[in-house]
């Protein structure tokens, strides 16, 4: 019954998905730019990250206990914030583990949708943000949330092309939406932290965006009904 519920809750979340998606360039173009041309030089030097990561892991480059030592650490804080306690950590090249005396889904599919390293480095952020008013070179920074990122999807395509039984214990379709939402959403807000954007030109883009997949969903919804003849 949970996992039936949790299915349809992945049905529902799916016109959010889109909204989220096609939100993307949206903001990035909204990035100030100094100089004319599509995007800002944050955003351009974001998919210079992106780039060099993915380059790196085409050729091979696989930071394997890095990631799991990441893995396994946001396992054990999104724990702590539900009152879990974590013990026992464990890291190698073949895997790692925690104990926890608690779960629930946020904890278990944590380390699939939250960049460990690419929070670090955004809260990095966000205090010299609130401390000068403006981050310095905000290129490099963004160069930095692509790279990270880039760390963390690799990883994370990788580990779901396996057999993972975080992902099966709360449903494929329901962990998979919640996964991809999430990661595309975060992007976003890495973007947001590390540019001149304000969260008002965030919340804007994707209310937008959401209304009107919501609104199309409801409507092809009503037309479908219609010509069944419900």
């Amino acid at each position: 019954m949970k996992k039936f519920a949790l299915f349809l809750l992945a049905l529902a979340l799916m016109p959010l998905c889109w909204a989220v998606v096609m939100a993307t360039p949206g903001l990035f173009s909204m990035v100030p730019r100094t100089q004319g041309g599509l995007f800002s030089a944050e955003v351009l030097a974001l998919w210079a990250g992106l780039g060099l990561f993915l380059a790196m892991w085409l050729m091979r480059f696989r930071p394997v206990k890095t990631y799991v030592f990441a893995h396994e650490m946001t396992h054990a804080i999104v724990g702590l914030f539900f009152g879990a306690r974590p013990s026992n950590l464990k890291v190698t090249m073949k895997g790692g583990s925690v104990q926890l005396t608690k779960s629930n889904v946020w904890i278990t599919l944590a380390p699939y949708f939250i960049p460990f390293y690419t929070v670090l480095l955004v809260l990095v952020a966000a205090i010299v943000r609130l401390s000068l008013h403006r981050l310095p070179c905000p290129p490099a920074w963004t160069f930095a949330v692509g790279f990270t990122w880039c760390f963390h999807m690799c990883f994370t395509l990788k580990s779901l092309g396996e057999e993972q039984p975080d992902v099966k214990e709360y449903g494929r379709l329901f962990s998979w939406i919640l996964i991809f939402l999430l990661n595309a959403a975060g992007i976003l807000v890495w973007v947001t932290v590390t540019t001149d954007l304000g969260y008002a030109d965030l919340w804007n883009s994707l209310w937008n965006r959401m209304s009107s997949a919501y609104l199309a969903t409801w409507n092809f919804m009503v037309n479908l009904l219609h010509r069944l003849g419900v």
